[in-house]
């Protein structure tokens, strides 16, 4: 009984540890990313939505496209990523 209750509370540690140090699944951003989207989002009309989705396209591609709008050949992986629709997926 005193191994499971022990096992359980180091495997609810790992999990905790593990949640916390990963940022996307926190919401949070890495400062890289967090610093290039304020800059990107800037001027967005719906800014709370430009930096999500500015997020999810930095955390996979590893970078953002300089200025407010437009750029996006500086970075093709963040160009080139699409949602469902077929539309581009980063602002």
């Amino acid at each position: 009984m005193k191994v499971t209750i022990g096992a359980a509370l180091v495997l609810s540690l790992l999990v905790c540890t593990t949640l916390a140090d990963n940022p996307s699944s926190s919401g949070e951003l890495s400062p890289f990313c967090k610093d290039k989207c304020d800059v990107r989002c800037s001027k967005a009309g719906r800014e709370d939505r430009c930096l999500e989705y500015c997020g999810i396209c930095c955390d996979k591609c590893k970078c953002v496209p300089s200025g407010t709008f437009g750029n996006r050949d500086e970075c093709p992986c963040y160009r080139d990523l699409k949602n469902s629709k077929g539309q581009p997926k980063c602002p």
